[in-house]
Parts: C-alpha cells; structure tokens; sequence
C-alpha cells in the first residue's frame, strides 16, 4: 500500500492539471469561421479593451476604420467610424447622439454606442486586405485567415487547450 500513495498523489497531480487546462480563463477577440473547419484564429486580451478593423474600400479605394471597445459584460461596442471617401456604402452623416467630424481629409463618425454579441466579417480576397489593430499595431488578417473566408468576430473565453489548437494573431507574424 505504501507504493500506491505516490502513484495516487501523482494520478491526482496529473487530473487536477488536466481539469484546470480545460476552464476558460483567457478573454479574446475570436476570429471563428463561419462555414469552415479552419482553425480560429484569436488575440489574447488582458486590461486592454479596444481593438479596430482596417480595410480598403471595394468601389472608392481609400481606407476605412471601424473602431471598437469591449465592453465589461464581453460585448463589442462600436465608437467610432473612419472614412476618406464619400460613396456607395458610407454614411453621409451621423445617427442621434453621435456626432460627424472631418478633420484632415478624413470623415468621422464618433461617440458611436452600437453593442454587438459578435459581427460577422468576410476577409477581403481582392482589394479590402482586412487588418485588425491591436495595441497600435496592425496585424493582416490574411496571414493567418485565408482571404473569402466569413468569420463571426466575437469576444470568448478560451481554455489552455483552445488556445493551444487556435492560431493567436500576435504570434503568427
């Protein structure tokens, strides 16, 4: 009996990691395909709660930003919307309570309050060359999503294993 104790501490060491890797501990923006077996693709996320989507217009050619701000109960708050060009698809003015600003040859639209549980967003194949900014750096969507892919934008808890079969965006450069 006396040889099975330490093989009992060491069995229950051993469940008790594997228990713990499987709670979600770890807040990030999800990239998940929508009609794929593709890997997510995720950016782990700590105290910081804003992140932005940049791309290019399909018809006006200029680049677009769509700013956003995770709110406390994991929601996606839209804040504000970047512009250089208006044309089909763009906004001419802004919404009650937000207000319209042009400033150095660029549209904006501010103090935006649009919650979202999750978007949905198609990565560019052609022109768009979807990037995400994170910590004020960009971070192109196609190097880790292949381009024409839908994918449901949303913020998730992941557990060790998760993480570890997703592709983290900050570690794919």
């Amino acid at each position: 009996m006396r040889i099975l104790r330490p093989i009992q501490y060491l069995l229950t060491f051993f469940i008790i990691v594997f228990i713990l890797a499987l709670i979600p501990y770890q807040k990030a923006i999800v990239f998940q395909p929508n009609h794929s077996n593709a890997k997510f693709t995720y950016i782990p996320v700590r105290n910081e709660t804003y992140f932005a989507i940049k791309y290019t217009h399909s018809i006006h050619l200029s680049d677009v930003v769509e700013s956003y701000r995770i709110t406390r109960d994991d929601r996606i708050r839209q804040y504000e919307l970047m512009y250089e060009e208006f044309a089909i698809g763009m906004p001419s003015n802004a919404d009650n309570g937000e207000t319209f600003e042009q400033k150095n040859g660029a549209y904006y639209i501010k103090n935006m309050k649009r919650d979202f549980p999750y978007f949905h967003l198609r990565i560019g194949q052609v022109r768009a060359n979807h990037r995400v900014i994170f910590k004020n750096r960009e971070y192109p969507l196609s190097r880790s999503i292949s381009p024409g892919t839908s994918v449901k934008v949303e913020i998730r808890k992941l557990n060790f294993f998760k993480q570890w079969k997703g592709v983290n965006i900050l570690e794919s450069l």
